[in-house]
């Protein structure tokens, strides 16, 4: 056995990335994600040929020995171990057995535990195999889905129900097609044989020893033919005190070799990413590719087509414009607005940022879009991927610190949960705090602070349940104290309606689409006048100043858009069907400001 090093030349390499082969023992799911994992990890790949049958303890020996050889030589950053299947075991007995060592462990369908009759069922069935089957089949006949040989393979495996292991391994090799060659040279009957022992002792180490881990765990599920992994050691892996779970619903077994897995991009979504011993929302960021955008925009496509939203902004001269030209190039910027219902502006928001600009929009968010306790009845944390992509951070005074001193373009909504999260009459109504420090701290630097306003959640929903409908429902309001109990607490300094953040989901029915309108009004500077607003009484005139623009915008986008001749949907899928999907819409004339 014998153990490599690859390293590809990165300005960013500052953490280390060990990669534990599964069930194949070649790295080879290491083949389509290396690339992109070079750029950001120092790689290590351990690798098994086909002649060694080193024992599982020799093997996480092995794997222990390189970890505290890195940990030595950089102590204060972390060790990444992704392992996949049997890997997966090897690595929570390292991650058992390293207490003190910083390590981040990416399982990709980990398997825990063996199911003794299978296995011997199994083990059964490959000894009446010959030693030269897998090959012979592999160069004189080939493997694809859907032909004569797969089929009777499938038929013949579907007969038993101690076959249903060999099925689902075969159903994988089949689902890979184009690896087959080079795995079926790796499979000799004695190598499969032996590989099944070490999954049986791997397994069962790894589940007398996973109460003990406490390392960061990511686990990634495939959805469909998980003929190895046990639900039960899911659930013991989720309740680990560091983990969260990434489920791949159409993807199979071999998930980090199949098209559409970047590692990198799950990594990044999760915000597992990072170069210390903790995770810096600021610095450990890293922006989005072509790709990642091309993905995140298609998510958006649908809403996109349904509200057309019309983006306007105001030039030095006061003309408002469609179009972003009014907003500064370089930060730090603040951009300060209200909520629609349920936030959700600001997908649309950051994405024309990104594509008319390209600007990334860095949005303080609520911390329950980061952070999960467990046993919680708070929404998965994967619903949340692509605001953490595109760069949401978790709101704290430290953050928004760091964002300015780092000239980002920043996103902040002084309403919070309770705006996004309002009662029925309430649409459009500003819950903002008597004060806020925001302008201090803006000041300090020098930002510009941009005020604007957006509207046309109510062309989109009618609310027919809200929270004081809930509240005299028992079980809901039951729901809804424990869900608020397990969340954060961000205005326990106020006094009155702004304390009560309480968490639910507004019942609502979709109403015939209408239109977004978004409307960034001039910016307010704050250069050279830091002196002036460290006094606390300057400071909250410009906050009131920005509130009162915020709600000057919200007030022109109601009033132009009531003579917008394309605001309901049927006018502009006419557009639509006549200029073509990707044409620009128009709006109502922008003359008469």
């Amino acid at each position: 056995m014998w153990q490599t090093r690859s390293r590809i030349a990165s300005s960013s390499l500052l953490t280390c990335f060990s990669k534990i082969s599964g069930i194949d023992g070649t790295g080879l799911g290491l083949i389509r994600q290396h690339k992109r994992l070079g750029e950001i990890f120092d790689i290590w790949c351990l690798h098994f040929p086909v002649s060694d049958h080193t024992p599982a303890r020799d093997l996480v020996k092995l794997i222990e020995k390189t970890v505290r050889s890195e940990h030595y030589r950089f102590p204060n950053r972390p060790i990444y171990i992704v392992g996949d299947s049997i890997g997966a075991s090897l690595a929570l007995v390292v991650a058992a057995s390293n207490p003190d060592i910083d390590l981040v462990l990416i399982l990709a369908n980990p398997v825990t535990r063996f199911n003794n009759f299978i296995l011997q069922s199994l083990l059964g069935f490959l000894d009446i195999l010959p030693d030269g089957v897998p090959s012979l089949i592999a160069e004189n006949f080939g493997f694809s889905q859907g032909s004569p040989l797969t089929e009777m393979f499938e038929t013949m495996l579907n007969e038993t129900d101690a076959a249903q292991m060999a099925r689902g391994l075969l159903g994988e090799l089949f689902a890979t097609s184009s690896n087959m060659p080079t795995l079926m040279r790796i499979f000799p009957k004695d190598t499969l044989l032996w590989k099944l022992q070490l999954l049986k002792s791997a397994s069962a180490c790894a589940n007398s020893q996973m109460d003990t881990v406490n390392a960061q765990t990511l686990i990634l599920l495939s959805g469909r033919d998980q003929w190895l992994v046990n639900k039960e050691d899911i659930e013991r892996l989720r309740a680990l005190p560091r983990c969260e779970v990434r489920e791949f619903e159409n993807n199979g077994q071999f998930l980090l070799l199949e098209d559409g897995v970047d590692l990198v991009s799950i990594i990044k979504r999760a915000y597992y990413y990072r170069r210390g011993k903790s995770l810096d929302y600021i610095s450990d960021y890293i922006l989005p590719t072509p790709f990642e955008f091309k993905e995140y925009e298609e998510s958006q496509r649908l809403v996109t087509a349904v509200t057309s939203p019309v983006f306007l902004s105001t030039l030095n001269n006061d003309a408002v414009v469609r179009s972003l030209a009014g907003v500064p190039s370089e930060g730090p910027v603040l951009y300060v607005g209200n909520h629609m219902l349920l936030g959700m502006e600001l997908h649309a928001i950051a994405l024309q940022f990104l594509k008319e600009r390209n600007i990334l929009l860095r949005g303080l968010a609520h911390p329950l879009m980061f952070t999960k306790n467990k046993g919680s009845k708070l929404p998965d944390m994967q619903l949340y991927d692509l605001f953490r992509i595109i760069g949401a951070v978790p709101v704290s005074g430290m953050n928004f610190y760091k964002l300015l001193r780092s000239n980002a373009h920043v996103a902040l909504y002084p309403g919070g949960v309770r705006e996004a999260l309002h009662r029925k009459g309430e649409e459009y109504k500003l819950f903002w705090p008597e004060h806020s420090e925001f302008v201090r701290i803006v000041s300090k630097f020098g930002a510009k602070i941009i005020p604007y306003g957006v509207v046309g959640e109510d062309d989109l929903f009618e609310m027919v349940l809200d929270y004081n409908d809930q509240m005299k429902i028992p079980f809901l309001k039951n729901l809804i104290e424990e869900i608020t109990q397990d969340s954060v607490n961000l205005r326990i300094d106020e006094e009155g309606e702004l304390v009560k953040q309480d968490l639910h989901v507004p019942g609502i029915v979709p109403k015939i689409p209408g239109r977004f309108y978004v409307y960034f009004g001039k910016p307010i500077e704050t250069e050279g006048r830091e002196k002036e607003l460290s006094d606390k009484e300057k400071a909250h005139e410009v906050y009131l100043q920005v509130k009162s623009e915020v709600e000057k915008c919200m007030t022109y986008l109601k009033i132009k858009r009531e003579t917008d001749p394309y605001r309901n949907i049927l006018p502009r899928s006419l557009y639509y069907l006549l200029h073509g999907f990707s044409s620009q819409i128009p709006t109502f004339d922008l003359r008469d400001h």
